[in-house]
């Protein structure tokens, strides 16, 4: 769902709201826009928490493709509030309600309208800080069950950041025979030896390949391998991981790939590969349930990836601290009632 266009108004404006829009190519900047009101079959959020996610990051940087953003835009999908109006016709959800969101778009803002379908409402006395990473779940799950993991599986996700981390949580409960995982730093590697990785690799830089990292240990390569990382240059890596007969399932690497892909070569080694968002809309509502549930019944732990939270009136600098390779940050939340 993409947001409708909202009229900006005078800060001063009696029902004025801040919105942060993306300007150009690494510049964020805030607005005021009118508080829109919702049609009798939306709800109206008030929103805490959003956080900063790779599609985030990658339209942030310019390095999504022109016919998928085009400037200026609004961004951010990973949505914690509160219900604060119902239209006439939606039944079941009610005012003060907590909620996670899912496929909602221009949420780095103070309100948002959407419909039920965008919601699942969470237990009121859980900490909304922990939600807003539901909504990365629904397309991890249907990549654990699109890998079909036996118990002599060996599995191997490329990148330990947010939704690495997720995904090590998810498939450990699978409990393959090798869950082997790449990332760049040490700490993103501890929590996912905490989170069941039986084999942890950290690589020395962006250009290294997999293969010569773990390919002494795993010469045939891996029986399933899902690759976490943003750039699309990653699946020509993937592909040399994945052994014969294997499956490579598409969580990440949906950016612009700049390397040639040999196709020959999955031929050759008879490769399956997948993507991961769910085909229809009951699918997505059922893995949608399915992960809330595993973050209520403490499965899955979101709190351990936050490392910042910064207020909306300094999103330009939690969108360079997110994507400042060199600093310590992993999952950045921003606080859209914060001042």
């Amino acid at each position: 769902m993409i947001q409708p266009e909202l009229k900006l108004v005078d800060a001063d404006h009696p029902r004025a709201q801040l919105i942060a829009i993306l300007e150009d190519k690494e510049k964020i900047g805030l607005a005021h826009a009118e508080i829109p009101e919702p049609g009798p079959d939306e709800i109206r959020i008030k929103i805490k928490w959003v956080g900063i996610c790779g599609s985030d990051v990658e339209a942030y940087r310019g390095a999504r493709a022109p016919e998928f953003l085009a400037y200026p835009t609004r961004l951010g999908h990973e949505v914690a509030g509160t219900i604060e109006k119902v239209g006439e016709n939606v039944l079941g959800l009610k005012v003060g309600d907590q909620v996670t969101c899912r496929y909602v778009w221009g949420a780095f803002a103070e309100y948002i309208v959407c419909q039920p379908f965008n919601v699942k409402v969470v237990p009121p006395n859980f900490p909304l800080i922990e939600t807003s990473l539901i909504e990365v779940l629904p397309g991890v799950i249907h990549a654990a069950e699109l890998s079909e993991i036996k118990p002599n599986s060996r599995v191997l996700i490329t990148g330990q950041g947010v939704s690495g981390l997720v995904m090590t949580q998810v498939i450990q409960m699978y409990s393959p025979a090798v869950l082997a995982v790449t990332d760049l730093h040490e700490r993103n590697l501890e929590l996912a030896r905490k989170y069941g990785a039986t084999h942890t690799y950290r690589m020395p830089d962006e250009e290294a390949a997999t293969m010569d990292v773990v390919g002494q240990d795993f010469p045939e390569g891996f029986d399933v391998v899902i690759p976490c990382l943003l750039e699309g240059d990653g699946m020509v890596d993937t592909l040399e991981a994945a052994a014969f007969g294997g499956r490579i399932v598409m969580y990440g690497c949906i950016g612009t790939c700049h390397q040639p892909f040999d196709f020959f070569k999955v031929h050759r080694k008879r490769l399956n590969i997948y993507s991961t968002e769910p085909r229809s809309d009951i699918d997505m509502r059922r893995f949608f349930q399915e992960s809330v549930q595993m973050v209520v019944d403490s499965l899955v732990n979101t709190r351990e990836m936050i490392t910042h939270t910064l207020p909306l009136e300094r999103i330009q600098e939690a969108f360079e601290l997110r994507t400042d390779k060199q600093s310590d940050a992993l999952h950045v939340l921003v606080d859209c009632e914060r001042r």
